[in-house]
């Protein structure tokens, strides 16, 4: 006879079902995923440096190899990053994991961030440098991939998050 009270739940168990931070897996998930199936298209059906506009001079795709970090600082330091993009998945990992839930804004940013970082993080390990292919010219911007997209919407995530209150900020002290 089972033991109603084991602390293994079993599949027919509500709590089996539960996840904690679940929205974080599934923006880490959906940007990392998103991020390796755009790169590996570039990488099969670019040629390296070879353009190809969806409206000419203002968006291309264009395929550019970064041996740095964003926009090309700290060039040549792929080691360095690529241990730093690991540290910091391994750290995104552990907080979503070990601290008490977060709120909605907090586990889609550091999810959204977890997802880019991998997705760099794999090229740096893989490839050496990080595939980049969005190509804004209409303003002159660096070339950038799908993983910084990420990380920048993880960003904003956290700016949005840092600036709701807390229950507890409404009352007034007595």
């Amino acid at each position: 006879m089972p033991n109603s009270q084991s602390p293994i739940p079993n599949a027919q168990s509500p709590r089996f079902m539960q996840i904690k931070n679940r929205q974080f897996w599934i923006a880490a998930l959906i940007a990392f995923f998103l991020d390796q199936i755009t790169k590996h298209w570039i990488l099969q059906s670019f040629e390296f440096k070879q353009t190809k506009p969806l409206i000419a001079g203002v968006f291309h795709f264009t395929y550019v190899r970064n041996y740095g970090a964003a926009f090309s600082i700290l060039d040549g330091q792929v080691d360095s990053l690529k241990w730093l993009s690991l540290l910091v998945s391994l750290g995104l990992i552990a907080l979503a994991l070990f601290t008490p839930e977060l709120n909605l804004w907090e586990r889609l940013a550091y999810g959204f961030i977890l997802g880019g970082a991998m997705g760099n993080g794999i090229d740096r390990f893989m490839l050496g440098y990080v595939v980049d292919f969005l190509d804004f010219r209409l303003i002159n911007f660096p070339v950038f991939n799908l993983a910084d997209v990420s990380i920048n919407i993880g960003i904003i995530c956290l700016l949005i998050s840092s600036f709701q209150k807390s229950p507890t900020s409404n009352r007034r002290s007595r």
